[in-house]
């Protein structure tokens, strides 16, 4: 299904069963990605992928295809409740300041798959840091980080997404990559430092 599918969106809003399946089978993976991008955990995921499809079949009367594309709404919907969720859970994490800033690109930390097993553990490992670090992040900036260079959303849609403008959104995920460089970071000077140790 494509944004230009409005009739299936209308029938659905209508209570057309059928559509509003079509709709689930469409957004499906976009929308559980989005949720274990953001907690990283397939129970966590599935639950919260749930909750969000309830959320927008009680709530899809509000859309609006004149104030943009049904994802870009989906999306929003999603993230308010991902928001909270993470808020609520927020006492079960812990935060660390750090003194270190260079640049960083999140892709970059997830290097493209190679055929040897100690690549594959490498690989592993820093899928492992970029995890850990996404998770100290401040929930603005993982948000907004996550949209930026995972969903791979335009600012402009960010920007509807988390109702600021463009600017801002540029500064969230500036502020987030370099956190996140921070946090790997460290966490590779910490690795590096047991490794010597067991050695």
């Amino acid at each position: 299904m494509r944004e230009a599918d409005a009739d299936i969106i209308e029938q659905a809003r209508r209570g057309d069963p059928v559509a509003w399946e079509q709709i689930v089978t469409c957004y499906t993976r976009r929308i559980y990605n989005l949720c274990y991008r953001f907690f990283g955990r397939v129970d966590q995921a599935e639950d919260l992928t749930q909750e969000i499809f309830l959320k927008v079949f009680r709530n899809l009367e509000s859309y609006r295809p004149e104030s943009g594309h049904f994802i870009t709404w989906m999306m929003s919907v999603g993230r308010n409740l991902l928001i909270d969720h993470y808020r609520q859970s927020k006492d079960d994490r812990m935060t660390v300041s750090t003194e270190e800033d260079e640049e960083f690109n999140l892709l970059d930390a997830i290097p493209a798959p190679q055929v040897s097993a100690q690549s594959a553990l490498e690989r592993e490992e820093r899928a492992l840091w970029l995890r850990k670090a996404l998770d100290l992040l401040a929930p603005q900036l993982k948000e907004a980080v996550i949209l930026r260079d995972l969903e791979e959303l335009s600012y402009e849609e960010i920007g509807a997404i988390l109702k600021v403008p463009e600017g801002t959104v540029k500064s969230r995920i500036n502020r987030g990559r370099i956190e996140l460089a921070r946090h790997v970071q460290r966490q590779r000077s910490r690795s590096r430092g047991f490794s010597a140790t067991a050695e």
